[in-house]
């Protein structure tokens, strides 16, 4: 049985990166009488310029300042009269992680531990009866890996995780959980797929491929290319996350999936191909002459697959966007935006 639950006020940790700034614009959109009130770091991946279009609207306010400033945190719940922390704040790029965990490590579970403190020393110790809501967004990483024929992963699989950010995302998990098992903290989890869309940071696959290959550049792929992952739009993403707040059960984990596996190296010759479309003149037709093969990377998990029936059965969440569509989208935007993606930054391989 599900409840319903009615945010108001809503702090969204990492609103400045990928994930979290979709979040904050398909929020107001959806909910303009509520207000969202976004901290960032503003760390490598978190770009302040994301939300300038919001700035000045009396429901949007943005603070600078970590996850890690518990005091911070709790200032900021009580005069914003906080009911609602969504938390998108992470490290995310497994490639760092395996280069420089303790940063995972310090981010993904010291700061999720953070939050939680201040969430219960604002709504449970000060107001032991405020209703609210905790959402942590997490990732099917937790998981471990998949052979071509095991069935995806479900709620009750059990964690394995296998690279350094895995492992931190699982470690915060469990925390979240005892916070609401503990101390009655009202809390709830999302386990994704690999997302996609606008405003991605172009360390990540499908933004570096387009960077890339729009320039002529190489596009570095693991191993065989064989990788397969669930790839999930970012705002069907944020659909299933607002139907989880809104109508999911206290203390309960829900899988966000796309329905859409694709091995790396089959997206990204369908990317090729739509910029093949597009440009039949460009000196980089066809583009796919630009795809290189590099050595894979350590402890590289083999596959990903969401079993979302649950987000579905409960809560009425469908995916919106079929995989073409997605892409379609998403390269649109890039190439509308040649700026966020022609500066130098430093990239690792293929996701």
């Amino acid at each position: 049985m599900t409840t319903s639950y009615c945010p108001h006020n809503l702090l969204v940790t990492g609103g400045a990166g990928f994930i979290g700034t979709n979040f904050a614009y398909y929020w107001l959109q959806q909910y303009p009488a509520t207000r969202v009130v976004v901290l960032d770091a503003l760390t490598y991946a978190g770009c302040y310029e994301n939300l300038l279009p919001l700035e000045g609207q009396s429901s949007f306010r943005f603070v600078h300042g970590n996850i890690l400033d518990q005091a911070l945190v709790e200032q900021l719940l009580r005069d914003e009269a906080i009911d609602t922390l969504v938390h998108f704040a992470a490290e995310s790029h497994v490639d760092r992680s395996i280069y420089g965990p303790d940063e995972f490590l310090k981010t993904n579970i010291d700061g999720t531990h953070s939050l939680l403190k201040a969430a219960k020393k604002v709504w449970l110790d000060e107001k032991s009866d405020f209703v609210h809501r905790f959402h942590h967004v997490s990732t099917d990483e937790v998981y471990g890996t998949l052979s071509a024929t095991d069935p995806a992963f479900t709620e009750i699989t059990p964690y394995a995780p296998n690279s350094p950010y895995a492992a931190s995302k699982a470690a915060s998990d469990h925390i979240v959980r005892a916070y609401q098992h503990t101390y009655g903290l009202q809390t709830t989890t999302s386990n994704c797929s690999n997302n996609y869309g606008p405003y991605q940071y172009p360390e990540k696959l499908i933004p570096l491929a387009i960077s890339n290959l729009l320039q002529g550049k190489p596009v570095p792929i693991y191993g065989d290319g064989q990788q397969i992952r669930d790839w999930l739009y970012v705002d069907d993403h944020n659909r299933g996350i607002d139907l989880i707040i809104r109508n999911g059960r206290v203390g309960e984990t829900y899988n966000i999936g796309g329905n859409n596996e694709q091995a790396n190296l089959s997206l990204i010759h369908e990317l090729c191909a739509l910029l093949d479309a597009k440009f039949p003149d460009s000196a980089n037709v066809p583009h796919n002459q630009h795809i290189v093969y590099v050595t894979d990377r350590p402890g590289h998990d083999r596959r990903y697959a969401i079993d979302n029936s649950k987000i579905c059965s409960e809560l009425g969440y469908v995916p919106v966007e079929t995989f073409q569509s997605g892409l379609a989208k998403t390269l649109d935007w890039y190439l509308e935006r040649p700026e966020f993606w022609q500066d130098d930054v430093k990239l690792f391989g293929a996701h």
